[in-house]
């Protein structure tokens, strides 16, 4: 049994983790945290993770990013493997999180779902036959309430793309103000926000005279939810180390 902790608890994730979790005999949710702590079912909600009125197997965070000091300083002095989903995280929280690896197991991702990581492979794939003759453009939709854009799912297509025609790209995030023509070495980025879209993401190779796109749609966002417990069920009896959905796909 994998005794879970919610960060982000009362958010539209943390609800559909916890109805995800509820639905498993392999795990189960003992608490959550959350700034609102109004409690919806049979675990209790505290404001700060130093407040958790036992220690957990495994955390999930579906917070914010202004929360990560005080989760990976619960998490490093407890010894609390982390599964970390949230998106935003700036290059140097991002820098925290590897470090924090070095002592904890953390899996860490920009997309829980496996559709989005098995994507994420064609992709590489693509770019790898198709290599400079055609030009890389990704869109990504989501919902009106989404703050941070380009999405991390986004920013984790690209560098995967990148990395595999040797980091020859930049990226482009905006074209309003570039009055001239596109580069060669670019990976066009583009975002859109509105109604409650869950997430859409397009890879679009385009060649001469073909295109070739990559897409992948989410219905809803019970497909992050299921990714999330299934990599805190893995994570618990891992070593210390770095881990995302390649190890489990």
């Amino acid at each position: 049994m994998t005794n879970i902790v919610i960060c982000g608890a009362n958010g539209k994730m943390g609800k559909n983790i916890y109805a995800c979790a509820a639905e498993r005999d392999d795990c189960k949710v003992i608490a959550g945290v959350d700034i609102y702590t109004k409690e919806y079912a049979d675990f209790p909600i505290v404001e700060t993770p130093d407040k958790l009125p036992a220690k957990p197997d495994v955390i999930i965070d579906f917070s914010n990013p202004a929360l990560l000091d005080s989760l990976l300083s619960y998490c490093l002095s407890t010894g609390t493997p982390l599964v970390i989903g949230s998106t935003g995280y700036s290059d140097e929280q991002i820098a925290q999180i590897k470090s924090a690896a070095q002592q904890i197991p953390v899996f860490f991702t920009f997309n829980m779902s496996l559709g989005i990581n098995l994507l994420v492979q064609l992709a590489k794939k693509a770019a790898s036959v198709l290599g400079d003759q055609f030009d890389i453009e990704i869109v990504e939709k989501h919902h009106n309430q989404k703050i941070d854009a380009p999405s991390g799912t986004a920013i984790m297509l690209a560098n995967a793309i990148n990395e595999t025609l040797n980091n020859s790209k930049h990226y482009v995030y905006d074209r309003h103000s570039r009055r001239q023509k596109r580069e060669k070495t670019e990976i066009g980025m583009h975002a859109i926000r509105g109604g409650t879209i869950v997430g859409e993401h397009d890879v679009i190779f385009a060649g001469h005279d073909e295109v070739i796109t990559l897409s992948h749609s989410a219905a809803s966002k019970a497909v992050f939810a299921a990714g999330a417990v299934n990599a805190a069920v893995f994570l618990k009896d891992q070593p210390a180390g770095l881990y995302d959905m390649s190890q489990m796909v």
